[in-house]
């Protein structure tokens, strides 16, 4: 009796060891797979991050070349930007861009500009509109922004474009007037170079100009108003 009970307890001994050996082992197992799969992420991100360094490190060694330029903000400021032009020439300019920015996204391309030159009565080679573009194309998406629309008024200001560059027949054809106020003492716009303007004193009256004017529009439309109600009564007494 007591040798039954005493193999009965060995044998729960050993199959009490045996599943013990056994959740140990699954254990290891569960460890290594996952010791494997977080050496396999970090090599990924690894890899990952190296790659994106060897982009960066390329594009600055481009950008140091000259054959690549630094990417400017999406959004920006032409009245502190372009400080040479005042807010009313700004205004013209950028009516003037969207009027041939068919397309509403923002930018003029290749058809869009030949639109233009043939509108303004100057119209260019498929070579020459390239070219136009590659002047003062900073982000060489062979397309124009709106900075880049100004860049060629401020080029032509500053005495930057060649005779024969389609884009200083763009500014002297174009309606925008900007030897009145964008050069100070300038007889000849595209003869001149930008000259330093007190564009602070002069960027503020105007708005306030801008700002007069609408409270006189305003207190127009308040007499008439006025001046109705007085005729309606009149004709109701």
């Amino acid at each position: 009796m007591a040798s039954e009970e005493l193999a009965e307890k060995l044998q729960r001994r050993l199959q009490l060891e045996e599943s013990g050996a056994a959740v140990e082992g699954e254990g290891v197992a569960a460890k290594g797979e996952a010791t494997a799969g977080a050496e396999a992420e970090r090599s990924c991100l690894t890899a990952s991050a190296d790659a994106e360094l060897s982009a960066k490190l390329c594009r600055r060694q481009d950008i140091n070349e000259g054959s690549a330029q630094p990417r400017r903000a999406a959004v920006f400021n032409p009245y502190t930007e372009f400080k040479e032009f005042s807010r009313r020439q700004i205004k013209d300019m950028e009516r003037m861009f969207r009027l041939y920015d068919s397309g509403r996204d923002g930018y003029i391309d290749l058809m869009e500009l030949k639109l233009m030159m043939e509108k303004l009565g100057a119209p260019q080679t498929h070579l020459g509109l390239k070219n136009m573009i590659k002047e003062v194309d900073e982000d060489f998406d062979g397309k124009l922004s709106f900075r880049e629309f100004l860049l060629i008024f401020h080029k032509a200001a500053a005495g930057e474009l060649e005779e024969d560059s389609g884009l200083l027949t763009l500014a002297k054809l174009s309606e925008i007037d900007v030897s009145i106020e964008g050069v100070k003492g300038a007889k000849n716009f595209f003869e001149a170079k930008v000259q330093a303007l007190s564009s602070a004193s002069k960027f503020e009256a105007e708005i306030k100009a801008e700002q007069d004017e609408r409270k006189r529009e305003e207190e127009e439309r308040k007499h008439r108003r006025a001046a109705f109600r007085e005729l309606k009564s009149a004709f109701t007494q």
